[in-house]
């Protein structure tokens, strides 16, 4: 799978871009430049454009058929879903969806279920999914990005900058690489990211996350890994919003 976020619908943390690495960066969307690599990579993709906000692609060629990738829209949300929710029957009674009900719909639902002011704070959502996943959400409706792996890294999933600062995200590291060059890097286990919020852990919700610089086998600087900071705490203090709120832009 892939997405490409223009950097005004997810802005990077500023320790995935390592040093001097522009160079070797391309940008990721300029002449649809990654859909095409990654259409090159696999037979039978399906693009999407998501217009100034980026693209998603996907596709089913390749794929470890324990860790299946899905996709699918609802009014208007897109979302990439990789892997196996192991509660599927209990998620499905929870957010009242039918039998026919898969991950990638109850990804869907719980987001909107957030979004529309939902009585759960975003960390206990994903920490809810029990299982081996990686998913990718867009709300073209607020121009949001919502996603989440795993707390044991069970799914490839990676992220990393391009030079012109768009996110780019995909379960094949080449793929990331080809645009962003040096500055990429795993995708934080049991971490989520939202467009408002950045990135924060769903296992320790309360504990900020600590930047490290990663290096690669061969001695270079790769991007950044993140890790809880045990000893640093967020303010705890978010005050309740309105019913007219949307939790999109609040959390």
């Amino acid at each position: 799978m892939l997405a490409v976020f223009h950097k005004s619908v997810a802005e990077a943390p500023e320790a995935l871009r390592t040093p001097n690495s522009d160079s070797a960066s391309v940008p990721a969307l300029k002449d649809g430049f990654l859909p095409q690599f990654f259409a090159s990579l696999h037979s039978s993709p399906v693009t999407v454009n998501l217009g100034s906000s980026g693209v998603i692609a996907y596709s089913l060629d390749k794929q470890n058929p324990l860790l299946p990738r899905l996709f699918a829209v609802v009014d208007d949300i897109f979302c990439l879903f990789q892997g196996h929710v192991e509660n599927v029957a209990l998620l499905k009674q929870q957010y009242g969806l039918n039998k026919t009900a898969n991950e990638v719909s109850i990804v869907i639902e719980a987001y909107r279920t957030l979004r529309d002011r939902g009585p759960y704070p975003a960390d206990q959502v994903v920490r809810d999914l029990h299982g081996k996943f990686a998913f990718v959400l867009y709300d073209s409706s607020n121009k949001t990005a919502f996603l989440a792996a795993d707390a044991d890294e069970s799914v490839p999933f990676f992220w990393g900058v391009d030079c012109e600062g768009n996110l780019v995200l995909s379960d094949d590291e080449e793929t990331v690489k080809k645009s962003c060059g040096n500055s990429f890097a795993p995708f934080p286990k049991g971490c989520f990211f939202t467009t408002s919020g950045g990135l924060r852990s769903f296992e320790h919700p309360l504990n900020e996350l600590k930047a490290e610089p990663r290096v690669d086998s061969s001695g270079q600087v790769c991007g950044a890994t993140f890790k809880v900071d045990i000893e640093a705490k967020k303010e705890t203090g978010m005050p309740r919003v309105g019913s007219a709120a949307n939790w999109s832009t609040h959390y």
